[in-house]
């Protein structure tokens, strides 16, 4: 016999939709564990989909490959995968994947006494479903007025990867070079090999951080 669980016990609604504070937003949020991830962007709530495994979780992970391989030669940076960022009162995303430094290394964000990321890491991917997508609109505004000096969104069904840096306080789209390779000019030494990247080739993508 199937039990249908009352509505009150899976805690206090949070729909996408939703015009929520903050605040309350993170009220709401932190009594649904049957939800996996949800966001406030400018004031309004999106909760996630279930997530299909070639067109978000697979790319996720290589984005995570790609920036713990940057890691391991740069101690003084932190990955984050899926961590909560409050980024202002309006706005309290939850990237896929993120690269900063903390204050104490010249990091312009911190992480507060409840484990969250207060205000803007330096880097940040998110993993679209295609341009359409609320990444490359309401979010894409959000992470460029709190300062979020690259923005890397992988647009699966394009098979697009778009590298956005912030310069005069607006998002400037980076071309690749001659050889197919964007590097960060926030974190030196961060190339991304496009192509090999959206092949899945991590050999390649590995070998463009040590070239």
């Amino acid at each position: 016999m199937t039990t249908v669980e009352h509505p009150k016990a899976l805690g206090l609604p949070l729909e996408s939709g939703d015009r929520l504070t903050r605040d309350e937003f993170e009220r709401r949020y932190c009594t649904r564990p049957d939800i996996k991830k949800a966001e406030l962007i400018e004031g309004v709530v999106y909760v996630a989909s279930p997530v299909r495994i070639p067109q978000h979780a697979e790319p996720h992970g290589y984005m995570v490959f790609w920036l713990n391989a940057y890691r391991v030669n740069h101690p003084d940076c932190r990955v984050a995968d899926n961590g909560t960022v409050r980024l202002d009162a309006d706005n309290e995303p939850q990237p896929d994947v993120m690269l900063f430094r903390a204050p104490d290394n010249g990091g312009q964000a911190r992480i507060d006494e409840d484990g969250y990321l207060v205000g803007a890491p330096e880097l940040v991917v998110e993993i679209s479903a295609s341009s359409a997508s609320y990444d490359l609109g309401a979010k894409k505004e959000a992470y460029r007025r709190n300062g979020v000096q690259e923005y890397i969104v992988w647009q699966i069904l394009e098979r697009r990867i778009d590298w956005f840096r912030l310069a005069n306080g607006e998002y400037q789209s980076v071309a690749a070079n001659q050889a197919g390779v964007i590097e960060s000019e926030v974190f030196p030494g961060l190339r991304l090999n496009v192509s090999a990247m959206l092949e899945g080739d991590l050999a390649a993508v590995q070998s463009a951080l040590h070239s």
